[in-house]
């Protein structure tokens, strides 16, 4: 049995919690062991018949529980590996109405960030980019890939191409796209943006820390130059229990 089910799952406050099914009771008193740091970001969950066995109860109703949890998106289900305690989700919101990077963004809001990089070189364009960037198959493009992580929390995962003449050297970039594109007064003016509701599926699922099938959001950017030129296509794959996007409207007058 799990050595440390004691201290992270007192009896008595397992019984002494709320009223109702023994599954709710056992719900609320992981949440709790969650929320205060007993379990902490990134645990493995006792196996259920460790926990089945200590609580006293059936593992059909650690089940339930386990499941609620997971629905929450406080825990996470990793095929082969277990159930794994995932931190819970300050949601961060984004207004449309500016074209900034994430880095700028997560700064503004005073949260840290990091990236893992996932992909970042020199290729040749694929048909998808030939048609989006306007360049010919011999052409190069420069494709940055990067798991986006503010204040430890993985939150999107962001593909993005851009024309190589504005982008020659991929490795430049270390934090914020724009501000390297600044550098050459190559920085986008203006974008089109679409969102779309979207279920994560794996690797993405794993690699943003949640079960797949949750729920995220797909975004699809097409940035241009002032002269009218397209710079950039980017496809990113956002946490929808984590991030939001914010639009002002206003009444047109007549």
């Amino acid at each position: 049995m799990h050595a440390n089910l004691s201290a992270i799952l007192p009896l008595e406050m397992l019984q002494s919690a709320g009223t109702g099914p023994l599954y709710v009771k056992l719900r609320q008193t992981l949440e709790e062991a969650i929320r205060s740091g007993r379990l902490g970001q990134g645990d493995a969950l006792p196996p259920e018949r460790d926990l089945a066995e200590y609580a006293n109860i059936s593992r059909v109703t650690v089940r339930k529980a386990v499941d609620d949890l997971v629905k929450d998106g406080l825990l996470v289900r990793r095929q082969g590996s277990g159930t794994f305690v995932v931190k819970p989700v300050s949601r961060v919101q984004q207004r449309l109405t500016r074209l900034t990077s994430f880095t700028e963004d997560m700064v503004r809001r005073g949260l840290k960030t990091r990236s893992e990089w996932l992909e970042r070189g020199l290729f040749h364009p694929s048909p998808e980019e030939m048609m989006m960037l306007g360049v010919k198959a011999d052409a190069y493009v420069a494709r940055l890939g990067r798991l986006r992580i503010a204040d430890d929390m993985p939150l999107a995962i962001e593909r993005a191409s851009l024309v190589a003449e504005f982008l020659p050297d991929p490795a430049s970039v270390t934090s914020s796209l724009y501000a390297e594109l600044d550098k050459t007064n190559s920085r986008p003016v203006r974008a089109i943006q679409r969102i779309s509701a979207s279920n994560l599926k794996n690797p993405d699922a794993a690699m943003l820390g949640v079960s797949p099938g949750a729920a995220g959001l797909s975004i699809e950017r097409v940035s241009y130059l002032a002269s009218g030129r397209v710079i950039e296509f980017t496809r990113s794959v956002y946490r929808g229990d984590a991030y939001d996007f914010v639009a002002e409207l206003t009444l047109a007058e007549t």
